[in-house]
């Protein structure tokens, strides 16, 4: 059975090689240009003023440091061994210096001077998008042998288009 598919597939190809292809110049007898309407997407950016309070206050690193402290004495405290107070001052530190920095923003976010406003430029970039009609292609109408044809293409043709031609056994 494997060795007449063998022999099926090299007589299709011997056919394929067989065939004979050739080209052609036909000529053009329509032209129609394809108009579509195309989305185009461009980033622009958007900026204006706002008024927002003023914050008062620099950050300062003495409230996370001394949470750590804190915390640092408080993990060596804990442990009883030696290993075990070095392992607990430093997480006992770490700890210590995260909660007391989490207490330190949310201090500076609601500090506020009653009164002051400050005029600030905020920027943000947002695509938009503009709809243009376009020529995409053209949809070509040729004749070759008697036979009228259409195809789309990119460009417009000029008066002929070239044709493949192939011939081979039926």
């Amino acid at each position: 059975m494997w060795k007449q598919s063998l022999m099926l597939g090299a007589a299709i190809m011997t056919a394929n090689a067989m065939a004979d292809v050739r080209y052609a110049h036909a000529p053009v007898t329509g032209v129609e240009p394809i108009v579509e309407t195309v989305a185009h997407v461009e980033p622009k950016e958007h900026c204006w003023f706002e008024d927002v309070p003023e914050r008062v206050g620099s950050p300062s690193a003495t409230t996370p440091l001394l949470g750590a402290l804190i915390g640092g004495a408080i993990g060596n405290a804990v442990g009883h061994k030696k290993r075990n107070k070095q392992v607990g001052t430093v997480v006992g530190a770490l700890i210590g210096g995260s909660i007391a920095a989490d207490i330190s923003r949310e201090e500076r976010r609601h500090r506020v001077v009653s009164n002051r406003r400050v005029r600030r430029q905020v920027c943000e970039v947002v695509d938009e998008t503009t709809y243009r009609r376009e020529v995409t292609g053209y949809l070509v109408t040729y004749e070759y042998a008697g036979q009228s044809y259409q195809a789309r293409m990119r460009q417009r043709p000029g008066e002929t288009v070239r044709v493949r031609v192939t011939v081979g056994p039926a």
